[in-house]
């Protein structure tokens, strides 16, 4: 059973937006129709569980799942912060298999970087997608003067979907839920618990819309999928 989770709880604070920015459109569309798009069209997805707020579950029934006649299997309600939807989401997974936890405001991923995830975490139990930075990566000190420049071959900018099996990630992060531990991410999840996670190749194009800047690009790469 290949499970996927999206996450679509982003409040959309940095865009300056009035509304959560996976409901700003493009091409007359919101955001989150066209990642579900991505993720209904996949033969290898077998289930779709949507993470949304309790508050606008009704609101992305009516205006997004009916309007544009996308059937996921579940919704379920978020929570408090990322990990806490996350957590939601992977109860709500009952079958032992491959479980793929997604942004809903990436709009652009492709069918490889989806089916490679799915390959990639059955062979190791955690794969996730990323891409080398394009600039100059420095760590500065705390008086903001670079101390040291990472080689760029060594740094991966990491994507999602992050793509686990569903035994290995559901059992850490019931353990990061009872350590009490702050993640941003769920590789940083099974990394906390000594897992390894693959690292396979990402696309420059699989971008999170977050700042009004990703929403000039987004514009230009909508044809990718629409």
């Amino acid at each position: 059973m290949v499970s996927a989770i999206i996450l679509a709880g982003g409040k959309g604070k940095r865009m300056g937006a009035k509304i959560s920015k996976q409901y700003i459109e493009l091409n007359g569309k919101p955001l989150l129709y066209y990642t579900l798009k991505q993720f209904l069209s996949c033969d290898e997805i077998n289930k779709i569980i949507l993470v949304l707020p309790k508050e606008e579950i009704e609101y992305c029934r009516n205006e997004v799942l009916e309007k544009y006649s996308l059937k996921v299997d579940l919704i379920v309600e978020g929570g408090k912060e990322r990990q806490d939807s996350v957590f939601n989401g992977l109860s709500a997974v009952k079958d032992e298999g491959i479980v793929l936890i997604h942004d809903g405001a990436r709009p652009f991923v492709s069918k490889r970087i989806i089916t490679e995830g799915i390959k990639y975490a059955d062979l190791y139990g955690a794969a996730a997608p990323g891409v080398t930075p394009k600039d100059t990566i420095k760590i500065k000190d705390d008086k903001s003067f670079s101390k040291e420049t990472p080689k760029r071959e060594t740094l991966v900018a990491i994507q999602t979907p992050q793509v686990f099996k569903s035994n290995i990630i559901k059992e850490c992060h019931k353990r990061l839920k009872n350590d009490n531990l702050i993640v941003t991410d769920d590789t940083m999840v099974v990394e906390a618990y000594n897992y390894g996670v693959y690292l396979y190749e990402g696309e420059y194009t699989n971008i999170k819309v977050t700042t009004p800047e990703d929403l000039i690009l987004a514009e230009k790469l909508i044809n990718v999928v629409d």
